[in-house]
């Protein structure tokens, strides 16, 4: 992993994340009373539910980067992971009397599928109608929300999640063992995901002719390369992660769909991939930064140390992200081509 893969805010971010991760392992060590306002902040389950609030965001901060790296900008994360969480709940409805484990994995298609729809959908207004590709994202996430607020039966109910899968030796580490080795499989996806994403921009053909379309599409049409269809491709995949991340809160956080139930955790995944510089292990970070505020904000409600109205601690993920976006964002750069439509000079003859 080369050190000139990562600049500006990404290191920030990973740097937070491994600070947080750090003071954690230190606190949980430590011989500190229960009631320590430090335990209450780093604790173990404070750690978990944080790992548990990053998995959506780092997913959908990685849909956005499979995007906006060939050019296509994606502000419609939030409607893809929403049709991902519906059409996974649906099927896994439809299933419940399979095997848990069968019933599980089709709920985890469906998700995959419509999230590819999505994307699909998004790509087509973005490349052959030539939409405002903020006016189409925007388009997908009211789409989503009307298409899943009106055939939502609340008399539906999901039987069953995914359960953790402990990895032996690992998951006796202590603190990391328990935070990190005793998830279950979405979790290990998510995290595993991001590994191969970093290889695949950066070490890949696919990697660097995506890369291309994002940077310098006409150049790289020169040299052979399809730009829109990498545009599809990669907007196609960026919409099936997103919906996966859907997936995760129905099948193996909550169990049950809820409408709106992503609750701005797509904007939120697009702050992550901004803060991260557009780099797979940037935006994890930055998830990681974001998921920590929701943790706190649990560990906080569960343990009432503080006289503050619940509403304000609620708060607290909304307006880190507004604050760090707000402070971020004019140093990062994105895709060059970020956001224009490109036409082969086929096109333009």
């Amino acid at each position: 992993m080369s050190v000139a893969k990562f600049k500006g805010t990404s290191i920030i971010g990973l740097v937070v994340a491994l600070l947080l991760l750090g003071i954690g392992i230190a606190v949980n060590l430590l011989p500190l009373p229960n009631t320590s306002i430090w335990r209450v902040l780093f604790g173990v389950s404070t750690l978990n539910f944080t790992l548990r609030a990053t998995v959506p965001l780092a997913l959908g901060a990685m849909a956005g980067i499979l995007c906006e790296r060939t050019g296509i900008i994606n502000i419609g994360i939030e409607g893809m992971m929403l049709a991902g969480a519906f059409a996974g709940f649906v099927v896994k409805v439809g299933t419940n009397d399979w095997p848990l484990m069968l019933s599980l994995l089709a709920g985890v298609t469906a998700a995959l599928a419509a999230g590819a729809l999505m994307g699909f959908i998004h790509a087509l207004f973005s490349i052959k109608f030539k939409m405002d590709q903020i006016i189409s994202g925007t388009f997908l996430i009211i789409l989503a929300l009307g298409l899943t607020s009106y055939l939502f039966n609340p008399d539906w109910v999901a039987e069953g999640k995914f359960s953790p899968i402990r990895i032996p030796l690992l998951a006796d580490i202590p603190v990391i063992g328990e935070v990190f080795f005793d998830n279950p499989p979405i979790t290990y996806t998510a995290l595993i995901l991001v590994a191969l994403l970093h290889v695949g921009l950066f070490h890949t053909k696919w990697g660097l002719r995506s890369r291309a379309a994002g940077e310098h599409p006409r150049a790289a049409d020169t040299l052979g390369v399809d730009v829109n269809f990498y545009r599809y491709l990669n907007t196609t995949l960026g919409g099936m992660v997103a919906g996966l991340a859907g997936g995760f809160l129905v099948l193996e956080a909550v169990g049950q769909f809820q409408e709106g139930m992503t609750a701005g955790r797509g904007f939120i995944s697009l702050a992550a991939m901004i803060f991260g510089n557009w780099m797979p292990f940037g935006a994890l970070g930055a998830a990681s930064l974001f998921g920590y505020t929701q943790g706190v904000q649990n560990a906080l409600l569960l343990a009432g140390v503080v006289n503050i109205p619940r509403h304000f601690i609620s708060m607290l993920p909304y307006v880190v992200t507004v604050v760090v976006v707000a402070g971020f964002v004019g140093r990062v750069r994105p895709p060059a081509a970020e956001g224009k439509v490109y036409e082969t000079e086929a096109s333009l003859e």
